[in-house]
């Protein structure tokens, strides 16, 4: 009860006299206080979002309109949306620094939002083997992981060989629609070795595990954490501008390599107590994720 009353009093009554003083004193309004004390990228723009890393921010200012709104901003808005708040804000225009430390932290939360809808919509494309690109792509991840050996047949028992569940790759895709084959054909594309590598360890007689399956349901892991949010700090301090599908990508790679070393750190009994050290790893990834500094590249 004694903090709910506190909290009330400093809500609706210290917190307007505190930033009333430290303005006097300091002649910054709160947000040039607030970017000032924060580092370039997650820290600070988490902190206009109200969010981790740190209280207070642009949510805080909730009986401001204009404030208010700037966490919603579309991407075209942004410059537009940085003049609103500086004047706002009385904050003048001179001051480079802080306009451009604005701009980036609002295309990067313009850009998480616009990115999620981007995955979103490529998981909800169902995968179609009378679409030539599909399949062409379908193809593609074949002959990447697998370029000694001829398909012999689109419909075939080889796709058991990278891990397929029968002998016709569509019905896998089911869950997370074209969103998997593309991450799959990514990882293969752009680390072609370390995919062959991990296909191979894959195939252990004891702590194997299907290779194409376990990919699939890393990228329902990669879309989950980007839906919920966890991706922000990983995001925010990858990219200083617009989070791209590529970003989201390089993410998904990071979790396959890791994964299959987690595997083998680990070595189940068996392949059927894959859900609880795939859950294990998942409380893993999300513990790093939590660290505002934090970046999960595959380079690391």
């Amino acid at each position: 009860m004694l903090v709910y009353f506190w909290g009330f009093l400093y809500s609706n009554y210290f917190r307007f006299w505190l930033k009333w003083v430290l303005r006097l004193l300091t002649r910054k309004c709160e947000l040039q206080r607030v970017f000032e004390g924060s580092k370039a990228g997650a820290q600070r723009t988490l902190s206009i979002g109200n969010e981790r890393c740190r209280a207070g921010g642009l949510r805080w200012s909730f009986r401001n309109l204009v404030l208010r709104n700037a966490v919603h901003v579309e991407e075209a808005e942004v410059e537009k949306c940085v003049r609103d708040v500086m004047k706002e804000k009385k904050i003048e225009q001179k001051d480079t620094g802080f306009k451009t430390n604005l701009h980036i932290s609002l295309l990067q939360i313009s850009g998480y939002k616009k990115l999620y809808l981007n995955v979103e919509n490529l998981r909800k494309v169902p995968y179609d083997s009378d679409n030539e690109e599909h399949e062409e792509q379908l193809i593609e991840l074949w002959n990447l992981l697998m370029p000694h050996e001829n398909l012999k047949a689109r419909i075939t028992k080889q796709w058991c060989d990278i891990g397929f569940q029968g002998d016709d790759p569509k019905t896998d895709f089911r869950g997370m629609g074209l969103l998997g084959l593309v991450n799959l054909v990514y990882f293969s594309k752009h680390y072609t070795n370390e995919a062959r590598q991990i296909l191979s360890r894959s195939n252990h007689p004891k702590l194997g595990y299907s290779y194409a399956i376990v990919g699939i349901n890393l990228t329902e892991m990669a879309y989950s954490l980007l839906k919920n949010g966890a991706l922000k700090s990983h995001l925010y301090n990858m990219v200083f501008g617009l989070p791209q599908m590529e970003h989201f990508h390089q993410f998904y790679c990071y979790l396959v390599y890791e994964f299959d070393k987690f595997w083998f750190e680990e070595e189940p009994e068996s392949i059927m107590h894959f859900n609880q050290y795939r859950e294990k790893f998942h409380e893993k990834i999300k513990g790093l994720l939590l660290d505002c500094d934090v970046i999960l590249t595959l380079q690391n």
